[in-house]
């Protein structure tokens, strides 16, 4: 594992916690940049198994929140709608994740110009949100119908496309269908957790042939810069969300998507 190696996973590693939990897409985000710096690895693992730093810096700010879900189960019967719920929403993820992942690994995450494409219509898409007149029936993310977990989580199948971003989709999908703003990102910080932890042991199965004691190393790299840029995003964005909405975001996936098409354009 050379210098420039290290720097690479450092960078990569940011850019995974920065990007994870704001709708612009994580995974869009990191196969662009490695394509351009000439960053490859086994069966693209890297990308999927450094969101474990991302899972701990989730787990890290909303740890007295879970660790009070957790001891309440056996007798609060809302912390248990609450966990349905989010059990509910994760599984169509889960099943399309299992029965799809070779598709999605060597197809999709192949395709930068997939990545660019997906990134511009989604940061049209954000805007348009962002617009509308929306009059949210829902504000507690413990109480939200089952219907409308369901929905969210069918939502959230639209990220295994590389690009549309998976709290971008659950965010949109959750605004659509009658949420605020505020309780839809951190309904999307909840389902991430089952999510992302899910696809992280699936490919840690998947690719354990592939993987050799450099790729741990350079992984562990990615993994500690993702956890610190992950606890940042994350203790921030609630607040911002409620405050000024998605156009920032909207128009960042606009602009790298351009980005992105002008570099494949002239450098290939």
């Amino acid at each position: 594992m050379d210098q420039q190696t290290i720097i690479e996973a450092l960078i990569l590693g940011t850019v995974e916690g920065l990007t994870e939990f704001i709708p612009v897409s994580s995974t869009g985000h990191l196969l662009l940049l490695g394509h351009f710096i000439g960053f490859d690895n086994p069966g693209k693992t890297f990308e999927v198994l450094i969101q474990l730093g991302s899972i701990l810096a989730i787990l890290s700010v909303y740890f007295a929140r879970l660790w009070h879900l957790a001891i309440s189960l056996p007798s609060d019967p809302r912390s248990r709608y609450f966990v349905a719920g989010i059990l509910l929403a994760f599984m169509p993820a889960a099943v399309i994740g299992f029965f799809a992942h070779g598709f999605i690994k060597a197809v999709l995450f192949e395709s930068p110009a997939l990545i660019c494409s997906t990134l511009l219509v989604g940061g049209v898409i954000l805007l348009w949100v962002d617009r509308l007149d929306l009059k949210p029936r829902y504000h507690d993310v413990t109480q939200y119908p089952m219907r409308l977990y369901f929905g969210i989580g069918l939502c959230q199948t639209l990220a295994m496309v590389p690009g549309v971003s998976r709290s971008g989709s659950t965010i949109v999908g959750a605004l659509l269908m009658g949420t605020d703003k505020r309780s839809a990102a951190e309904f999307s910080f909840f389902l991430a957790m089952p999510t992302m932890a899910g696809a992280f042991a699936l490919d840690l199965f998947k690719n354990r042939d592939l993987l050799s004691m450099d790729d741990m190393a350079i992984i562990a790299v990615g993994f500690v810069t993702a956890f610190i840029a992950g606890v940042v995003v994350v203790r921030w964005l609630l607040n911002y969300v409620a405050r000024h909405g998605f156009k920032l975001f909207a128009w960042w996936r606009i602009i790298v998507g351009l980005a992105g098409f002008a570099g494949l354009y002239l450098l290939g």
